[in-house]
């Protein structure tokens, strides 16, 4: 397939992007700086930017779907879902966070006093666009949260998914960006969350 993705030089983007070469996908990979890109194989370095809607549709248009893995405190939601949507691409994905899972019924992880004020304006703003894209008609989204704890590591293949609730293992609440790429990837080529959030972890 051909995706197309936002924010290709961050760490999840990097690996993202490794992921979707090395099944065989062909990738525009979409930064601020085309040096940040990967030079990897059928890659379509573009540098771009999100707050110009218009630009975005024209890069995004033709694609069989669009990965958005940037901070939610780096965008305007209302100008990148108009990009997304004004392009006709059939698929939205989105790197979403942690912050908005249910640690019990109708508590989130996000609401814990204990929560790191570090992050807490970031998933804020990753569940308010959750929000936002449960109440966006015709438009075909998945939104993948990872679990608290996610860093770099091992491209295991084993681990769990889950829907909106914090999936916690033997170790704690965690999963490595090349798990969580594997994920994503597992998503695009066979959906199974259509309009919904899902999570995974160990």
């Amino acid at each position: 397939m051909k995706i197309a993705l936002i924010g290709a030089s961050g760490n999840v983007g990097q690996r993202l992007h490794r992921e979707l070469i090395a099944r065989g996908h062909t990738v525009t990979a979409i930064a601020r700086s085309a040096d940040e890109i990967q030079a990897l194989d059928r890659t379509n370095p573009v540098v771009g930017d999100i707050t110009e809607p218009e630009t975005l549709a024209q890069t995004l248009a033709g694609h069989d779907a669009v990965i958005s893995s940037v901070r939610f405190l780096a965008f305007d939601p209302d100008k990148l879902l108009d990009a997304v949507q004004t392009s006709g691409v059939p698929r939205y994905l989105v790197v979403g966070g942690a912050g908005s899972l249910e640690v019990a019924p109708g508590a989130r992880l996000i609401d814990d006093p204990n929560f790191p004020d570090a992050y807490r304006a970031e998933a804020a703003a990753g569940a308010a666009y959750l929000d936002r894209l449960r109440a966006t008609e015709g438009l075909n989204w998945s939104f993948l949260s990872p679990s608290a704890v996610f860093e770099a590591g091992e491209r295991t293949g084993t681990f769990r998914l889950g829907t909106d609730a914090l999936l916690v293992g033997p170790d704690g609440s965690r999963i490595s960006y090349e798990d969580f790429a594997i994920a994503m990837v597992d998503e695009i080529e066979a959906p199974k969350h259509p309009r919904a959030r899902f999570t995974v972890g160990y």
